[in-house]
Protein backbone atom coordinates (compact mmCIF):
# COMPACT_ATOMS: atom_id res chain seq x y z
CA UNK A 1 0.00 0.00 0.00
CA UNK A 2 1.32 3.41 -0.93
CA UNK A 3 2.58 5.58 1.92
CA UNK A 4 1.70 9.25 2.26
CA UNK A 5 5.07 10.76 3.05
CA UNK A 6 5.44 14.49 3.74
CA UNK A 7 7.09 16.60 1.02
CA UNK A 8 10.78 15.91 0.66
CA UNK A 9 13.33 18.57 1.50
CA UNK A 10 15.96 19.52 -0.99
CA UNK A 11 19.59 19.74 0.01
CA UNK A 12 20.65 23.17 1.09
CA UNK A 13 22.21 25.19 -1.72
CA UNK A 14 23.88 28.58 -1.20
CA UNK A 15 21.48 31.33 -2.18
CA UNK A 16 22.39 33.51 -5.10
CA UNK A 17 23.37 37.06 -4.21
CA UNK A 18 20.94 39.49 -5.87
CA UNK A 19 22.64 41.53 -8.60
CA UNK A 20 21.34 44.74 -7.01
CA UNK A 21 23.41 44.05 -3.90
CA UNK A 22 26.60 44.14 -5.97
CA UNK A 23 25.94 47.70 -7.15
CA UNK A 24 24.93 48.84 -3.66
CA UNK A 25 28.22 47.50 -2.29
CA UNK A 26 30.13 49.27 -5.08
CA UNK A 27 28.43 52.63 -4.39
CA UNK A 28 29.05 52.31 -0.65
CA UNK A 29 32.75 51.58 -1.27
CA UNK A 30 33.00 54.52 -3.69
CA UNK A 31 31.43 56.95 -1.21
CA UNK A 32 33.62 55.60 1.57
CA UNK A 33 36.70 56.15 -0.60
CA UNK A 34 35.92 59.84 -1.19
CA UNK A 35 35.00 60.35 2.46
CA UNK A 36 38.28 58.83 3.69
CA UNK A 37 40.32 60.86 1.20
CA UNK A 38 38.70 64.10 2.35
CA UNK A 39 38.99 63.11 6.01
CA UNK A 40 42.61 61.96 6.02
CA UNK A 41 44.01 64.23 3.31
CA UNK A 42 41.84 67.33 3.10
CA UNK A 43 42.61 69.74 0.31
CA UNK A 44 42.43 73.50 0.42
CA UNK A 45 39.14 74.87 1.72
CA UNK A 46 36.75 76.47 -0.71
CA UNK A 47 37.43 80.22 -1.08
CA UNK A 48 34.86 82.70 0.21
CA UNK A 49 33.71 85.48 -2.09
CA UNK A 50 34.55 88.89 -0.63
CA UNK A 51 33.97 92.42 -1.95
CA UNK A 52 36.71 94.00 -4.03
CA UNK A 53 36.86 96.88 -1.52
CA UNK A 54 37.70 94.50 1.32
CA UNK A 55 40.39 92.93 -0.84
CA UNK A 56 42.02 96.33 -1.55
CA UNK A 57 41.85 97.30 2.12
CA UNK A 58 43.53 94.08 3.22
CA UNK A 59 46.24 94.53 0.58
CA UNK A 60 46.84 98.02 1.96
CA UNK A 61 47.17 96.58 5.48
CA UNK A 62 49.69 94.02 4.20
CA UNK A 63 47.42 91.11 5.11
CA UNK A 64 47.32 89.40 1.68
CA UNK A 65 49.95 86.70 1.22
CA UNK A 66 49.37 85.38 -2.31
CA UNK A 67 46.89 85.78 -5.18
CA UNK A 68 46.10 84.05 -8.45
CA UNK A 69 44.33 85.88 -11.28
CA UNK A 70 42.19 84.25 -13.95
CA UNK A 71 40.48 86.80 -16.16
CA UNK A 72 38.42 89.08 -13.93
CA UNK A 73 38.53 86.62 -11.01
CA UNK A 74 41.13 86.98 -8.26
CA UNK A 75 41.73 84.20 -5.75
CA UNK A 76 44.11 84.39 -2.82
CA UNK A 77 44.92 83.88 0.84
CA UNK A 78 45.16 86.27 3.76
CA UNK A 79 48.17 86.20 6.05
CA UNK A 80 45.85 86.18 9.05
CA UNK A 81 42.17 85.21 8.80
CA UNK A 82 39.63 88.00 8.44
CA UNK A 83 36.18 87.96 10.05
CA UNK A 84 33.69 88.60 7.30
CA UNK A 85 29.88 88.79 7.72
CA UNK A 86 27.68 86.46 5.72
CA UNK A 87 25.59 89.41 4.47
CA UNK A 88 28.73 91.03 3.02
CA UNK A 89 27.79 94.52 4.27
CA UNK A 90 30.51 95.02 6.91
CA UNK A 91 33.44 93.18 8.36
CA UNK A 92 35.75 93.19 11.35
CA UNK A 93 39.43 92.47 11.01
CA UNK A 94 40.19 90.45 14.19
CA UNK A 95 41.44 86.99 13.26
CA UNK A 96 40.15 83.59 14.22
CA UNK A 97 40.13 80.01 13.07
CA UNK A 98 39.73 79.67 9.32
CA UNK A 99 36.41 78.31 8.18
CA UNK A 100 34.60 78.94 11.50
CA UNK A 101 31.65 81.24 12.10
CA UNK A 102 30.53 83.20 15.16
CA UNK A 103 27.09 83.56 16.65
CA UNK A 104 26.70 87.00 15.03
CA UNK A 105 26.93 85.46 11.56
CA UNK A 106 30.60 86.36 11.05
CA UNK A 107 32.62 83.95 8.90
CA UNK A 108 36.38 83.72 9.38
CA UNK A 109 37.96 83.88 5.92
CA UNK A 110 41.39 82.54 5.01
CA UNK A 111 41.06 81.70 1.31
CA UNK A 112 39.06 84.24 -0.68
CA UNK A 113 37.93 85.10 -4.17
CA UNK A 114 36.82 88.43 -5.60
CA UNK A 115 36.00 89.97 -8.97
CA UNK A 116 37.60 92.96 -10.64
CA UNK A 117 35.11 95.78 -11.32
CA UNK A 118 34.05 96.29 -14.92
CA UNK A 119 36.16 99.48 -15.15
CA UNK A 120 39.24 97.42 -14.07
CA UNK A 121 42.06 98.79 -11.91
CA UNK A 122 45.12 99.82 -13.96
CA UNK A 123 47.38 100.38 -10.91
CA UNK A 124 46.54 97.10 -9.19
CA UNK A 125 49.74 95.27 -10.16
CA UNK A 126 52.06 97.96 -8.75
CA UNK A 127 49.82 98.19 -5.68
CA UNK A 128 50.13 94.45 -5.03
CA UNK A 129 53.88 94.28 -5.59
CA UNK A 130 54.40 97.33 -3.40
CA UNK A 131 52.69 95.59 -0.48
CA UNK A 132 54.60 92.32 -0.84
CA UNK A 133 51.80 90.23 -2.35
CA UNK A 134 53.01 87.13 -4.22
CA UNK A 135 51.33 86.80 -7.63
CA UNK A 136 51.14 83.04 -8.20
CA UNK A 137 50.81 81.17 -11.50
CA UNK A 138 49.12 78.18 -9.83
CA UNK A 139 45.45 78.20 -8.75
CA UNK A 140 45.12 78.58 -4.99
CA UNK A 141 42.45 75.92 -4.49
CA UNK A 142 44.60 73.28 -6.22
CA UNK A 143 47.33 73.47 -3.57
CA UNK A 144 47.49 69.85 -2.36
CA UNK A 145 50.23 67.58 -1.17
CA UNK A 146 51.70 64.91 -3.47
CA UNK A 147 49.91 62.03 -1.71
CA UNK A 148 46.57 63.81 -1.84
CA UNK A 149 47.09 64.63 -5.51
CA UNK A 150 47.82 60.97 -6.33
CA UNK A 151 44.76 59.75 -4.41
CA UNK A 152 42.47 62.34 -5.97
CA UNK A 153 43.79 61.55 -9.45
CA UNK A 154 44.10 57.76 -9.41
CA UNK A 155 42.08 56.62 -6.38
CA UNK A 156 38.63 56.45 -8.04
CA UNK A 157 40.06 54.81 -11.16
CA UNK A 158 41.94 52.16 -9.19
CA UNK A 159 38.83 51.52 -7.09
CA UNK A 160 36.70 51.10 -10.22
CA UNK A 161 39.19 48.68 -11.79
CA UNK A 162 39.39 46.67 -8.56
CA UNK A 163 35.58 46.47 -8.45
CA UNK A 164 35.34 45.15 -12.00
CA UNK A 165 38.05 42.55 -11.33
CA UNK A 166 36.18 41.40 -8.22
CA UNK A 167 32.82 41.42 -10.02
CA UNK A 168 33.95 39.35 -13.00
CA UNK A 169 35.85 36.86 -10.82
CA UNK A 170 32.74 36.38 -8.75
CA UNK A 171 30.59 36.07 -11.87
CA UNK A 172 32.97 33.56 -13.45
CA UNK A 173 32.88 31.53 -10.26
CA UNK A 174 29.12 31.02 -10.55
CA UNK A 175 27.94 33.78 -8.21
CA UNK A 176 26.81 31.32 -5.56
CA UNK A 177 24.55 28.37 -6.16
CA UNK A 178 24.10 26.15 -9.20
CA UNK A 179 23.70 28.07 -12.42
CA UNK A 180 24.21 31.44 -10.74
CA UNK A 181 26.33 34.34 -11.83
CA UNK A 182 26.66 36.36 -14.99
CA UNK A 183 29.03 33.85 -16.57
CA UNK A 184 27.37 30.81 -14.99
CA UNK A 185 24.86 30.42 -17.81
CA UNK A 186 26.50 27.11 -18.71
CA UNK A 187 26.04 25.77 -15.19
CA UNK A 188 23.61 22.96 -14.61
CA UNK A 189 20.23 23.78 -13.04
CA UNK A 190 19.79 20.28 -11.66
CA UNK A 191 18.25 19.85 -8.23
CA UNK A 192 20.08 17.48 -5.94
CA UNK A 193 18.19 15.32 -3.46
CA UNK A 194 20.06 13.66 -0.61
CA UNK A 195 18.51 10.74 1.20
CA UNK A 196 19.70 12.21 4.51
CA UNK A 197 17.98 15.55 3.90
CA UNK A 198 14.42 14.24 3.98
CA UNK A 199 12.15 11.18 4.03
CA UNK A 200 13.66 8.28 2.11
CA UNK A 201 11.73 7.19 -0.99
CA UNK A 202 11.80 3.43 -1.62
CA UNK A 203 9.99 0.87 -3.76
CA UNK A 204 7.37 0.64 -1.02
CA UNK A 205 6.22 4.13 -2.01
CA UNK A 206 5.62 3.00 -5.62
CA UNK A 207 2.50 1.02 -6.52
CA UNK A 208 1.06 -0.39 -9.72
CA UNK A 209 4.28 -0.85 -11.70
CA UNK A 210 5.72 -4.03 -10.23
CA UNK A 211 7.22 -5.13 -13.55
CA UNK A 212 9.28 -1.95 -13.81
CA UNK A 213 10.44 -2.36 -10.20
CA UNK A 214 11.66 -5.87 -10.90
CA UNK A 215 13.70 -4.59 -13.85
CA UNK A 216 15.42 -2.01 -11.63
CA UNK A 217 16.28 -4.29 -8.69
CA UNK A 218 19.51 -5.40 -10.37
CA UNK A 219 20.62 -1.76 -10.81
CA UNK A 220 19.95 -1.10 -7.13
CA UNK A 221 22.00 -4.15 -6.17
CA UNK A 222 24.86 -2.99 -8.40
CA UNK A 223 24.87 0.47 -6.80
CA UNK A 224 24.90 -1.07 -3.33
CA UNK A 225 27.75 -3.50 -4.01
CA UNK A 226 29.50 -2.76 -7.33
CA UNK A 227 32.49 -5.01 -6.51
CA UNK A 228 30.17 -8.00 -6.58
CA UNK A 229 29.76 -7.47 -10.32
CA UNK A 230 33.04 -5.82 -11.33
CA UNK A 231 35.19 -8.71 -10.09
CA UNK A 232 33.30 -10.94 -12.50
CA UNK A 233 33.72 -8.46 -15.37
CA UNK A 234 30.23 -7.01 -15.14
CA UNK A 235 29.42 -3.37 -15.83
CA UNK A 236 26.47 -1.21 -14.90
CA UNK A 237 24.04 -0.20 -17.64
CA UNK A 238 24.69 3.23 -19.12
CA UNK A 239 21.14 4.33 -18.48
CA UNK A 240 17.50 3.37 -18.18
CA UNK A 241 14.73 4.79 -20.35
CA UNK A 242 11.43 5.12 -18.48
CA UNK A 243 8.51 5.40 -20.88
CA UNK A 244 4.97 6.17 -19.80
CA UNK A 245 2.14 8.65 -19.84
CA UNK A 246 2.36 11.74 -17.61
CA UNK A 247 1.57 11.02 -13.97
CA UNK A 248 2.37 7.31 -14.04
CA UNK A 249 5.20 7.61 -11.51
CA UNK A 250 8.38 7.76 -13.58
CA UNK A 251 10.00 10.42 -11.37
CA UNK A 252 8.92 8.65 -8.19
CA UNK A 253 10.33 5.37 -9.49
CA UNK A 254 13.70 6.99 -10.25
CA UNK A 255 13.78 8.51 -6.75
CA UNK A 256 12.95 5.10 -5.32
CA UNK A 257 15.95 3.57 -7.09
CA UNK A 258 18.20 6.24 -5.57
CA UNK A 259 16.56 5.74 -2.18
CA UNK A 260 16.98 1.98 -2.23
CA UNK A 261 20.62 2.32 -3.27
CA UNK A 262 21.31 5.21 -0.86
CA UNK A 263 22.95 7.44 -3.48
CA UNK A 264 22.45 11.15 -4.41
CA UNK A 265 19.73 11.90 -6.95
CA UNK A 266 20.07 14.71 -9.52
CA UNK A 267 16.85 15.77 -11.24
CA UNK A 268 16.53 18.16 -14.18
CA UNK A 269 14.02 18.78 -16.95
CA UNK A 270 15.30 18.44 -20.52
CA UNK A 271 13.67 21.77 -21.37
CA UNK A 272 16.11 23.49 -18.98
CA UNK A 273 19.08 22.52 -21.13
CA UNK A 274 18.18 24.52 -24.24
CA UNK A 275 18.50 28.32 -24.28
CA UNK A 276 18.72 31.00 -26.95
CA UNK A 277 22.52 31.05 -26.66
CA UNK A 278 24.22 28.42 -28.79
CA UNK A 279 26.16 25.78 -26.87
CA UNK A 280 24.49 26.32 -23.52
CA UNK A 281 22.68 22.98 -23.61
CA UNK A 282 25.85 20.96 -24.16
CA UNK A 283 27.67 22.98 -21.49
CA UNK A 284 24.92 22.29 -18.94
CA UNK A 285 25.02 18.58 -19.76
CA UNK A 286 28.77 18.51 -19.13
CA UNK A 287 28.35 20.38 -15.84
CA UNK A 288 25.53 18.06 -14.74
CA UNK A 289 27.59 14.93 -15.30
CA UNK A 290 30.59 16.60 -13.66
CA UNK A 291 28.55 17.20 -10.50
CA UNK A 292 27.29 13.62 -10.56
CA UNK A 293 30.85 12.26 -10.89
CA UNK A 294 31.92 14.33 -7.90
CA UNK A 295 29.23 12.59 -5.84
CA UNK A 296 29.52 9.16 -7.47
CA UNK A 297 27.84 6.80 -7.26
CA UNK A 298 24.80 8.91 -8.15
CA UNK A 299 21.69 8.85 -10.33
CA UNK A 300 20.84 11.50 -12.93
CA UNK A 301 17.16 11.80 -13.86
CA UNK A 302 16.31 13.84 -16.96
CA UNK A 303 12.58 14.46 -17.14
CA UNK A 304 10.69 15.00 -20.41
CA UNK A 305 13.61 13.83 -22.53
CA UNK A 306 11.50 14.18 -25.68
CA UNK A 307 11.91 18.00 -25.35
CA UNK A 308 15.35 17.64 -26.94
CA UNK A 309 14.74 14.44 -28.90
CA UNK A 310 14.68 14.45 -32.70
CA UNK A 311 15.20 12.13 -35.62
CA UNK A 312 18.72 11.79 -36.94
CA UNK A 313 19.75 12.28 -40.53
CA UNK A 314 17.85 15.52 -41.16
CA UNK A 315 19.37 18.93 -41.77
CA UNK A 316 19.15 20.92 -38.53
CA UNK A 317 19.04 24.69 -38.27
CA UNK A 318 18.47 27.13 -35.42
CA UNK A 319 16.94 25.64 -32.28
CA UNK A 320 16.88 22.10 -33.72
CA UNK A 321 20.67 22.23 -34.08
CA UNK A 322 20.99 23.22 -30.42
CA UNK A 323 18.73 20.33 -29.38
CA UNK A 324 20.81 17.89 -31.41
CA UNK A 325 24.04 19.15 -29.84
CA UNK A 326 22.53 18.73 -26.38
CA UNK A 327 21.32 15.21 -27.11
CA UNK A 328 24.66 14.22 -28.62
CA UNK A 329 26.44 15.55 -25.53
CA UNK A 330 24.21 13.39 -23.31
CA UNK A 331 25.07 10.32 -25.39
CA UNK A 332 28.77 11.23 -25.25
CA UNK A 333 28.72 11.57 -21.45
CA UNK A 334 26.96 8.21 -21.13
CA UNK A 335 29.62 6.39 -23.17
Amino acid sequence: MKKNNPPRKQSSIPSKIPPRTTWVVFLVILLLNFWLVRLLLPGAEEPVTVPYTLFKQEVGRGNVRVIFSRGETIMGRFKSPVSFPADGESYARPGGTAGSSSSEGMVVVDAFTTTLPFFLDPGLEEFLIGHGVVISAKPIQEERGPIATILYSFGPGILLIAFYIWFFRRAAGGGGGMGGGLMGIGKSKARRYDQEAGPKVTFEDVAGIDEAENELVEIVDFLKDPKKYTRLGGTAPKGVLLIGAPGTGKTLLAKAVAGEAGVPFFSMSAAEFVEMIVGVGAARVRDLFKQAREHAPAIIFIDELDAIGRARGHAAIGGSSEQEQTLNQILTEMD
